[in-house]
This record gives C-alpha cells, structure tokens and sequence, in this order.
C-alpha cells in the first residue's frame, strides 16, 4: 500500500496571491484552513483547504523573524507562532472566523528560544519548550488572546526539551527531552498555570532514542512519540489518573532496508482523528511512514512507507481526518487523501511554498 509523488494523480502548481485570493473569494460556508510557516522567508502562508484537497492561497503574513512552530487556542480564535530570532518571542494573532486570515495582536517575549509552543485545554496559558535552553515556560494569555509577560514559571527540563504538551484532561503536563532520553512528566494546576513534578518526574526511552514529538489517542488510554535519533515511533501507556507513563515498545519510521551514513531524523507525527491511523515522518529517507492503530491494545502495524517532500519536518491532518498535508523544509507541500478504510495515502496536489516551510497548523473555522 503505497504511492510516489511521480504518480498521475499528483500534479505540480505554484500558489499566486492574486489569483488564489479571488478564488477564495467565491466560496462560502465554513472552511477549513491550514496554516504553514517558514523559517527562512520569515512568513506564514494562510490556505484555504478545499474539498477536492487543494489549497488556495488566502493570505500571507510576513513575521519579520524566523517563524517556527505554532500554536493554536482551542476555541480556534488565536494563533500564536514562536519567533526564533533574537529577541525570541512569540506572536498573537486574532483569527478572522469568516476568513481565516490573521491579525497581529501583539509579540511578548519569551524565556528562550522555544521549539515548540503549545496552549492548555482552556487556552489560557501558553507552554513552551526550549530545545538550546533546556528549559519549559508557562505564561498566561489573557481574555483578549494575548500572550502575557512575565512568565508564570520558567522550569528547568533536561538536555534539548523539545516538545511541551497538557494531557487531553488538563490535569498533566508531559515534556519530552531528546538529549536526555526521558519524557518528564508534571501536575498542572489550570486555576493558577502551576506546573510541578509529578511522581515519578519522568519515563525514559530506549537509550539514544531522542523523544520529540508525541500524540495523545482520542480515548486518552495512550501516548506516541516519534524519536528523532533512531527514527522510531514508540507507544506508552497513558494512566490517566496518575498522568504517568509506561513504555510499551516502538517501530520502525524507515523504509525497510534503508541504510544512511547520516544522522536519523524523525520529526513529526499525527493521528487521525478517529485514531485509527498514525503517520510519522523522517527527513534523511524523506518519508511518510503510516501505520494502523489496534486502539485495544495500542500496537502498531506498519501499512505504507512513501517517499514525501524533501526533508518533511512538520506535516498534519485535517480535522475530518480527509486529507493530509506534508511540507519539506527543502521543498513544497503535497496534499494526500487519506483513505478512511484502508489509511492509504495518495498525492493529489503539489505545491511550492515560501523557504523552509516547517510547521503545518489545519482547523475548521469556528
């Protein structure tokens, strides 16, 4: 079960403003609109996901900084994006729910440079995780979507914290470290943004692994990491009354056989929203690994391995689990139809972006 970007379905375009904004235009109803940002042209592109799979070019934003990861509240009317050029900070921006395209609110300053940025369930406090720091933050938003300064706490974390994430509850803050090999694990207290190790303060990988991104299941029974280093996805047992823990085993992200002189580097990986599949990505193969989900057990079974845009960093899933849409950093974008029986991938779309497209954020307009 797999696909190439060679495939006749797969067909290559160029976002143009003037036209894509026209087009925009004409639709009605409510949207779905994805949100990529790109480090080196220092913007993010604002699309407009259609039915068919294609994206329409709504808007552009220059950030005037390196823009990296963003965030968005869960009553989707912010986004945030973590400005990783000196002075750091992070960017709000209001959500036009008629449109989606953005207007900036304000930029707050951060405790560091932060790889990644995330909201709490109630979307009033933003979580940041410092990869060159070592460090995570938490800061209030206020009720007009602003990120706030000082920041509530700014809490040591191991070597190279990378990713920083509240437990579908609210009740648990989990933070991986990829140097250290651990995933830490906190209390959170969503009355007052209080984040406090829990016992214990973390769960370990395998030796190497390096933890970066992680997904909870839709039933909250476990918890996915895509492991950067041996390009591995590893599933953990989620107690959700101890907000704990308990590593279960790991897969494979690489094509079978694939053997490189360079450092493995998985990056990104998404469940669909049914949590049926699991898709991960790893930039030295440049693949999109796909597996299917026992959700009893929480075991993985591979399904497809494909090659993707050159050096996938970010990628996500649309919120009807229809489509997917994967950037390189070195490269564009490809949407993918994502079939709900099987989780087959097929390229319909491929499109050229600004440089260095790095994260990819897909809501439905409230």
């Amino acid at each position: 079960m797999s696909s190439s970007l060679s495939a006749p379905s797969s067909r290559l375009a160029t976002l143009i403003a003037t036209s894509a904004l026209s087009l925009a235009a004409t639709h009605t109803g409510a949207a779905t609109i994805a949100y990529v940002s790109h480090a080196d042209s220092q913007d993010i592109y604002v699309l407009r996901l259609n039915n068919d799979g294609s994206v329409n070019l709504i808007d552009k934003v220059d950030t005037g900084s390196t823009v990296m990861p963003l965030a968005i509240s869960p009553d989707r009317r912010y986004l945030y994006a973590s400005l990783r050029s000196e002075p750091f900070s992070v960017a709000s921006y209001a959500i036009d729910p008629a449109s989606g395209k953005l207007k900036a609110l304000s930029r707050a300053p951060l405790a560091d440079n932060m790889a990644n940025i995330a909201t709490d369930r109630t979307g009033r406090y933003l979580l940041a995780a410092s990869y060159f720091g070592n460090k995570i933050s938490v800061n209030a938003i206020g009720s007009d979507g602003v990120v706030q300064t000082p920041p509530l706490a700014v809490i040591p974390a191991g070597k190279n914290a990378h990713s920083v994430q509240v437990d579908p509850a609210n009740a648990f803050v989990f933070a991986s470290n990829l140097g250290s090999d651990v995933i830490l694990q906190y209390r959170f207290d969503p009355a007052s943004g209080a984040v406090t190790p829990n016992t214990p303060p973390s769960v370990a990988s395998k030796a190497g692994a390096g933890p970066r991104h992680f997904v909870f299941s839709p039933d909250q029974r476990f918890l996915y990491c895509a492991n950067e280093l041996d390009a591995t996805v590893s599933t953990y047992a989620y107690d959700r009354q101890a907000g704990t823990l308990t590593l279960l085993g790991s897969d494979s992200a690489l094509p079978e056989g694939f053997q490189s002189s360079e450092q493995l580097a998985a990056a990104d990986l998404h469940l669909t929203p049914d949590g049926r599949f699991l898709y991960a990505t790893e930039r030295t193969s440049n693949t999109l690994t796909g597996y299917r989900v026992d959700r009893a057990s929480g075991k993985l079974t591979r399904l497809l391995n494909i090659p993707t845009e050159t050096q996938p960093r970010a990628f996500n899933i649309d919120p009807q689990g229809r489509y997917l849409l994967a950037v390189g950093q070195k490269a564009g974008l490809t949407s993918y139809a994502i079939d709900a029986a099987s989780g087959t991938l097929t390229p319909l779309f491929r499109y050229t972006l600004g440089r260095n497209p790095n994260w990819v954020e897909i809501i439905d307009l409230p």
